[in-house]
C-alpha cells in the first residue's frame, strides 16, 4: 500500500465552513468533532420511546396505558397514531376521520390514511375508499395505486385504459411479498379477462424463483385452486416433482426448473436438454434463463452456453439479462460484446436507463466500433456524457471514459436567510429532528423524507423545490443528522459536495489514518456507506456503530491490536469503533495486496466469499465487481469505491481517477492467503 499523501484540507474545511450571509458558521464550524451530550429523556420522551417498542409488537393494551403520558408533546401524534394505529380494524369511521382532521397536514395523518385506505380496500368499501383517495398525499405505495385501479373499475366498469391495466400488473410483479391489494386488483382483472392467466403464472414463478411460498401459493389460487400439494412438492424437492411427474404441464415443470435452477443448476440443465420438448417455446425460454442465471451466479463458465440455449430474449426477466450480460462480460480472453449488447437491448426501458447498462452498452457500442464518426460510436459517446459525474461508480467510469477525472465542483449559492426560515418552520422537518435527536431515528427518517420527497412546501404530493432542498441539507448539516444531509442533496439535484459527502469526527479519522498509514479517503468512502454517520446505528445482523463492525470481528481485531478489557458494548463510541474499524479494514486491505474492491467485498460479505469470488479469469475490476453474486455487496463494492475517489479529491484537492483505485482481480499469487484466520 502506498504511504498517506500530504493532506491538503480547503482552507474552510479547518473550522467547519459557512453560509455566505447567514449566521450559521458557528454552528457548522463545531460540527465535525463536537458530540452533545444526551439528557436524560423526559416522561414524555420516555413514554414515546416504550410506545416504538410497544408497537412493534403491536401491543395495543400497553399503547393505550402509555398514551396519556406523551399528551401535550410536539411528537403526541405519533403516541396517537401507533394506539389507533394497532387497533385500526375496530376503530370506527368517525374515530378515525377525527384523527385525521386533529392531526390535518402531517405524516402521521398521510400515514394514517394510507393505513386506513388499504383496510378500506380489502372490505371492497369503495365508497369510502374514493372519499379518502384523492386526500392521500405520498403516493408511494403500489398496493394503494393497485387498489385504486381497482376502485375505478368497480365504478366504471370495464373502462380501466390498457395502460392502467398493464400498471396494476407491473406492480404486482414488484411486489415480492404477499400483499393483498394488488392480488385483489389483479384477481378481479383476471375474472373480467383483463389479465390473462400467463401473467399470473409468471407471478408464480417470480415468487417460486425468490423462495416466496406464501407470495406463489397466494398468485396460484387464481389459476390452480386444487395446486396446493403441488407447489409444496416443488419446494420441497423440484428435481423429485421434474422425475415423479411425467404428464405435468408445461407450467408446473418451469415452476420446477426454476426452482431447481439454483442447487441443482446442472441436473436442471440436463433434464431441459432431455425434455425440453415438453414445454412451450416461452416456457423452455424461461427455464434456460433461470438456469443461466444460476450459473452466472455461481460464476460459471457454462452460462454463457446456457443463455445461447434461449430462442427469444423477450421471454427473460430484466434479471436474467442483467446476468446473461454480466456472463458475457466475465469471459476470460476478452468479453463477448455482442451477446453484452443484445442482452441489454432485450432489457426494458426502465432497466435500460440504468447508469449500469447505459455505461455497458456504451463500452460496447466502442468496443464493436472504432471508427470516430460511426454513429454508433457517437451514440456511445452521448450515452456516457450523460450520466458522467463524480455521484456514483459507473457515473466516474463514464468520465473516465471520455477522459476526464474526479474534481470537486464550485458549490453552489447558499441558501438565502428566507430559505434557511422555510425549512427550519417546516412542521414535518422540525418534528424529524426532534424525533432523530430524542431516539426517534425511525419515525423520524419518515417525517424528514415525507417533508422533503413526498410533499412540498404547501403539503401537496410532490417534493420539495431544488434550493429548499438544499436549505433542508444545509439544516441537517447543522445539526449533524449527517444521513439525512446526504439523502435530501443527492434529491435536490444540486451538487453540494460537502453536504452530499460530509466530514464528521475528522480530526479522529485523520490521526488515526496517521497512526496506522491508511488512506482516510477510504476510511471515509467506507463509514459513508455502512452506517451514514450514524454512531449508534446497528444491522439486522448484529453489525455496530460507524463502521458496522461485527461482535466476533471486534473482539478478534481488538485482540490483534492489543486492546486491554475489550467490549463489545465499546462499539457505540466512536472513538473505539474507528480504532476497530480501521484496524480491521487495515488488515483486510493487506491480505489483499491494497486492492480495494476486494477489501470492500471481503469488509461486508466476509474474506472468504472475497477469496472464492477473486477465483477464475484475471478482470478488469469493474467488470469483476458486476459479477459479484450478492446485490448488496455488489452495490456496496460499486459505491465504496466511488465514496473514496470523491473523497480522495477533497482532501487532496488533486484530481482522481476512479481506475487508479480499481485495477484487474484474479486469483492469488500468495498461496498463504487462502490460510488467512480473518474472521
Amino acid at each position: 500500500m502506498s504511504r498517506l499523501p500530504a493532506v491538503s484540507l480547503f482552507p474552510a474545511l479547518a473550522v467547519g465552513f459557512c453560509l455566505t450571509g447567514l449566521l450559521l458558521c458557528a454552528p457548522l464550524a463545531s460540527a465535525q468533532n463536537k458530540s452533545k451530550a444526551k439528557a436524560e429523556p423526559t416522561v414524555a420522551e420516555q413514554a414515546l420511546l416504550d410506545m416504538e417498542q410497544a408497537f412493534s409488537r403491536m401491543d395495543a393494551k400497553r399503547l393505550k396505558a402509555l398514551l396519556p403520558a406523551v399528551k401535550g408533546h410536539p411528537l403526541a401524534g405519533w403516541g396517537e397514531y401507533w394506539e389507533l394505529r394497532a387497533r385500526l380494524e375496530s376503530a370506527s369511521n368517525d374515530e378515525i376521520r377525527d384523527f385525521l382532521k386533529r392531526h390535518a397536514g402531517s405524516y402521521v395523518e398521510d400515514r394514517l390514511r394510507a393505513d386506513w385506505l388499504l383496510l378500506l380496500g380489502k372490505v371492497s368499501d369503495w365508497t369510502n375508499f374514493e372519499a379518502e383517495y384523492p386526500l392521500y398525499r405520498m403516493r408511494d405505495d403500489r398496493e394503494l395505486a393497485c387498489l385504486h385501479s381497482l376502485a375505478t373499475f368497480v365504478r366504471t366498469g370495464k373502462k380501466l385504459s390498457d395502460d392502467e391495466v398493464q400498471q396494476v400488473r407491473d406492480n404486482w410483479w414488484r411486489l415480492r411479498q404477499k400483499d393483498d391489494g394488488c392480488t385483489q386488483a389483479v384477481a378481479a382483472l383476471h375474472q373480467a379477462k383483463l389479465i390473462p392467466a400467463q401473467d399470473i403464472w409468471r407471478k408464480v414463478r417470480l415468487a417460486v424463483e425468490f423462495n416466496r411460498p406464501e407470495t406463489a401459493r397466494q398468485a396460484l389460487m387464481m389459476v390452480d385452486s386444487h395446486g396446493d400439494a403441488q407447489l409444496k412438492a416443488v419446494f420441497r424437492d423440484p428435481m423429485a416433482f421434474l422425475k415423479s411427474n411425467p404428464k405435468a404441464s408445461g407450467e408446473w415443470l418451469t415452476l420446477a426448473l426454476s426452482r431447481a435452477a439454483r442447487p441443482h443448476t446442472e441436473a436442471a440443465a440436463q433434464w431441459l436438454k432431455a425434455n425440453g420438448q415438453r414445454l412451450t417455446a416461452s416456457q423452455r425460454n424461461w427455464a434456460w434463463g433461470a438456469v443461466g442465471r444460476e450459473a452466472a451466479m455461481d460464476l460459471s463458465d457454462k452460462a454463457v452456453s446456457y443463455f445461447n440455449e434461449v430462442s427469444r430474449a423477450a421471454d427473460l426477466t430484466d434479471e436474467m439479462l442483467a446476468w446473461q450480460a454480466r456472463a458475457a462480460l466475465r469471459q476470460a480472453d476478452s468479453p463477448l460484446w455482442p451477446v453484452v449488447l443484445s442482452a441489454i437491448e432485450a432489457m426494458s426501458p426502465e432497466a435500460q436507463r440504468d447508469t449500469t447498462w447505459v455505461y455497458w452498452q456504451a463500452r460496447t457500442l466502442l468496443a464493436l466500433h472504432t471508427r470516430n464518426d460511426d454513429p454508433d460510436v457517437i451514440k456511445a459517446r452521448a450515452m456516457l456524457q450523460r450520466i458522467a459525474g463524480i455521484d456514483g461508480f459507473y457515473e466516474q467510469l463514464a468520465l473516465h471514459a471520455l477522459g476526464q477525472a474526479v474534481t470537486i465542483p464550485p458549490r453552489p449559492a447558499s441558501p438565502t436567510q428566507e430559505q434557511m426560515n422555510q425549512v427550519r418552520q417546516n412542521p414535518s422537518l422540525k418534528r424529524a429532528l426532534m424525533a432523530i435527536q430524542m431516539g426517534l431515528r425511525g419515525p423520524g427518517v419518515r417525517e424528514w423524507n415525507y417533508g422533503t420527497s413526498l410533499v412540498d412546501a404547501e403539503g401537496k404530493s410532490g417534493k420539495l423545490s431544488p434550493e429548499l432542498m438544499h436549505a433542508a441539507a444545509y439544516l441537517a448539516y447543522e445539526n449533524q443528522v449527517w444521513d439525512r444531509s446526504i439523502f435530501v442533496s443527492e434529491r435536490s439535484g444540486m451538487m453540494d459536495v460537502e453536504l452530499r459527502f460530509p466530514r464528521p469526527y475528522l480530526n479522529e479519522v485523520m490521526e488515526r489514518c496517521r497512526e496506522i498509514n491508511l488512506d482516510p479517503a477510504v476510511v471515509y468512502g467506507l463509514i459513508r456507506q455502512e452506517s451514514r454517520f450514524i454512531i449508534n446505528a446497528r444491522s439486522s445482523v448484529g453489525a455496530s456503530g460507524l463502521m458496522q463492525v461485527m461482535p466476533a470481528t471486534a473482539r478478534w481485531t481488538a485482540k490483534r491490536l492489543g486492546m486491554q478489557n475489550f467490549q463489545v458494548d465499546q462499539l457505540n463510541r466512536q472513538d473505539v469503533n474507528i480504532q476497530i474499524g480501521t484496524g480491521f479494514l487495515k488488515i483486510v486491505l493487506n491480505h489483499f495486496q491494497g486492492q480495494l474492491p476486494l477489501t470492500a467485498a471481503a469488509y461486508n460479505a466476509g474474506p472468504g466469499r472475497a477469496r472464492k469470488w477473486r477465483q477464475g479469469p484475471v478482470l478488469e475490476a469493474a467488470i469483476w465487481a458486476e459479477n459479484i453474486p450478492f446485490s448488496e455487496t455488489r452495490d456496496y463494492v460499486k459505491k465504496v469505491v466511488a465514496n473514496a475517489n470523491v473523497y480522495g479529491a477533497m482532501i487532496s484537492g488533486a484530481p482522481q481517477r476512479v481506475v487508479d483505485r480499481l485495477g484487474t482481480v484474479g486469483p492469488s499469487t500468495n498461496s498463504s492467503d487462502e490460510g488467512s484466520d480473518i474472521p
